[in-house]
């Protein structure tokens, strides 16, 4: 299985590395067929928030195919007006069959159009913004993640986290995620 992890400049760190880290540790414990990667619009490091620089392992133009696309969050304007991200988002999403977002990376799946009357959740500082933005969509409020068939958004930062092991528990079942988040030293909050 490809797990992308699509990464821009100011991205929210802990928003692609906890993911990262988690299906990272669950291919070391047991799916060692997972394939875990950074994917960005270019081959060139990303400038993430705090001064953090990534480089991808993949560009938009050339991937392995996508089964599970996490869109994560940070300062997303710029990633909402490039017409290429958003097209690219939308292409991995007629093959993919898991699409999720942490945090504000719910706007860019949003802007993809994905998102249209399904329930969904991000930051907590930007549940107005995204309310106001995509009137069509069902913000809810205090909730870790939301899952509404393939597509599951989760709130900020550490939230991306708890909704990866989420996805761990999905994929594989409970006691695996349990294993992984024990792995990781990690008290996750499963709702």
């Amino acid at each position: 299985m490809n797990i992308a992890i699509y990464i821009y400049d100011e991205a929210e760190v802990l928003d692609f590395a906890g993911p990262f880290e988690v299906f990272s540790t669950a291919k070391r414990l047991r799916a060692s067929d997972w394939n875990v990667f950074f994917v960005a619009e270019k081959a060139e490091p990303v400038f993430a928030r705090g001064g953090l620089n990534v480089l991808p392992h993949y560009t938009i133009e050339e991937h392995p195919d996508v089964d599970l696309l996490v869109v994560v969050g940070g300062v997303h304007t710029e990633e909402m007006n490039n017409s290429k991200v958003i097209s690219w988002i939308q292409d991995v999403d007629t093959k993919a069959s898991k699409v999720v977002s942490v945090c504000t990376g719910a706007f860019l799946l949003a802007g993809a159009g994905l998102l249209d009357n399904l329930s969904v959740t991000t930051h907590w500082e930007d549940i107005p913004d995204l309310k106001r933005q995509f009137p069509t969509l069902d913000v809810l409020e205090n909730k870790r993640w939301v899952s509404s068939g393939k597509y599951t958004t989760s709130g900020g930062i550490s939230a991306g986290i708890d909704m990866s092991l989420h996805l761990v528990c999905e994929l594989i079942d409970l006691d695996f995620a349990n294993q992984v988040a024990h792995q990781m030293e990690y008290r996750w909050e499963k709702s």
